[in-house]
């Protein structure tokens, strides 16, 4: 994975609302949550939901599908381990790791 991918989704995470949402998508599995309950759930008007919404999907961090009229929103589980296992990929490779 490539530098600034990692930058883009750190910098989407570096926000406690996005990080919020994340956190929340996570917790609903590939099931996903529709944007209004998201809104409901974390007290976040639409307008500034749909804003970071944006932002954490052009980090690669959720995806959205449409159904009927409702968008629906899910963490994007492999791009978020694929960063973890950037940031971890050279874990203790100056000493011997802590268990």
């Amino acid at each position: 994975m490539e530098e600034k991918t990692i930058i883009a989704a750190l910098s989407a995470l570096a926000q406690e609302s996005r990080l919020r949402i994340f956190r929340l998508l996570v917790t609903a599995g590939p099931a996903g949550i529709p944007a209004g309950q998201i809104a409901e759930e974390l007290a976040i008007p639409a307008n500034t939901l749909s804003f970071h919404l944006s932002h954490l999907k052009n980090a690669g961090l959720v995806a959205a599908r449409r159904d009927g009229r409702s968008l629906i929103y899910s963490a994007e589980y492999d791009h978020a381990k694929a960063v973890i296992d950037y940031l971890t990929e050279n874990c203790c490779s100056r000493q011997p790791c802590c268990q």
